[in-house]
Order: structure tokens, then C-alpha cells, then sequence
């Protein structure tokens, strides 16, 4: 069986205008200032709390409780507000399945947030299980979050390829090790995939190049 795992923020979906407005809310009602969606960018894929450290610590405060369940609460009910789905994302997954390829989100994005993401673009059926940032122990860049991701769905490493766009998803599958795509449309920059296998210039890239990387035998 092959298996393909794919990250959300960057990869999926472009999540980064809900995440700053929704950011900038909560650090607006904590009494400090907001960040450009430029600047939001880089701190996004280490998981929610990591964002709000490093947001809070921009601004020169520390991290509280109560900012970070201000911080989820409402983007539970923003998530989709003003997000989109990258070009061609639910042929495209239609064409991987059709190939009988296993689909599996592998995200640091927390289990609600990805699920509503999932679900309100009506691609949630595409999967057969989701890897949260919440959802085990550690997260990426250890390879335990792709493993036990990838035992959700009753596979193993064998066959599996993993597509993202920060360094985080292309050093833990190379910790594995198994092959890597760079999503290049997402926020990371082009250094921070030099360690994949390939790069992927649009999502629709992905059934061919993912059958080079791994043909049926």
C-alpha cells in the first residue's frame, strides 16, 4: 500500500489570513500590538502554542493561559472565515485516491481547528485519519508525530511519502526515513526544503510526481 501524508497550513489549505486576524485579536484584547500577515508567516507550523509564544514574545510579553484559550476559542469559530483551499486541492486528492493512494493530514495545527478546516471545505472524506499537533506526545520534526500518524490508518513507512512546506515535515521524514515533497506554493522558503526528495511547484503536481517517487509494482 502507498501512502501519502500531507500537511495542512501551507500544503492544503492558506490558512495564514484567519490565523493573523485571529492572532491579532487576541494580542489587541491582552493590550498589545498586532503583526502584518507578512510577519505572521514565518511563526506559523511549530503548533498553536509555539505561535502565541513567539507572538507574545515579539511584543515583548509573556504567553498566558488565558491568552491561549482566547486564541483558540475563536479561531475554532473563525478557522474558514477568510482561508482558502489551494488551486485544484479536491481534484487533485480525488486523483490520488483514484490511484489508490492512503491519505493521511500529518499537522501541528491542533485536532479542532483541523478538523473544522477539513470539514468546512468538504474534504475531510479524502482522508483516512488525521495526525494532530494534539493528537500524540510529540509533534514534527520528530518522526514518532509521522509514525504514529501513519499507524492511525494501519500503515507503516513502507510505501509512504510525506508533502509539506516548512523543514519541519521534510526533517522528519527524512529521520525516518522516507521520501519528501516541498510544497513549494506554501509560506516556507526554498532553503528550508533543500533537504526533500522533489519539489512539487503546484498542488495539482502531485499524482505524477508522486507515482516517479513510488510506481506501482
Amino acid at each position: 500500500m502507498r501512502t501519502v501524508l500531507l500537511d495542512l497550513d501551507g500544503t492544503l489549505v492558506d490558512s495564514l489570513p484567519d490565523i493573523t486576524n485571529v492572532l491579532n485579536g487576541t494580542l489587541q484584547r491582552a493590550g498589545l500590538p498586532s503583526y502584518t500577515q507578512a510577519e505572521v508567516g514565518p511563526m506559523v507550523g511549530d503548533g498553536a502554542r509555539a505561535l502565541l509564544t513567539r507572538a507574545a514574545n515579539g511584543r515583548g510579553a509573556t504567553l498566558s493561559e488565558a491568552m491561549m484559550q482566547d486564541f483558540m476559542a475563536a479561531y475554532a469559530d473563525h478557522a474558514t472565515s477568510h482561508s482558502r483551499l489551494y488551486p485544484d486541492v479536491p481534484p487533485t486528492l480525488a486523483e490520488l485516491k483514484k490511484r489508490g493512494w492512503t491519505l493521511l493530514v500529518c499537522t501541528n495545527k491542533p485536532a479542532v481547528p483541523a478538523q473544522i478546516i477539513l470539514e468546512n471545505f468538504e474534504i475531510a472524506s479524502f482522508f483516512a485519519g488525521v495526525g494532530a499537533g494534539d493528537s500524540f506526545p510529540v509533534r514534527k520534526p520528530d518522526p514518532g508525530h509521522l509514525l504514529s500518524t501513519l499507524a492511525l490508518a494501519g500503515m507503516t513507512p513502507e510505501g509512504a511519502i510525506m508533502v509539506g512546506d516548512h523543514s519541519n515535515d521534510i526533517d522528519a521524514a527524512g529521520s525516518i526515513p522516507i521520501p519528501s515533497v516541498w510544497a513549494r506554493w506554501g509560506y516556507g522558503t526554498d532553503a528550508m526544503g533543500s533537504a526533500a526528495t522533489a519539489i512539487a511547484e503546484r498542488f495539482s503536481d502531485l499524482p505524477d510526481l508522486l507515482e516517479s517517487l513510488m510506481p506501482v509494482t
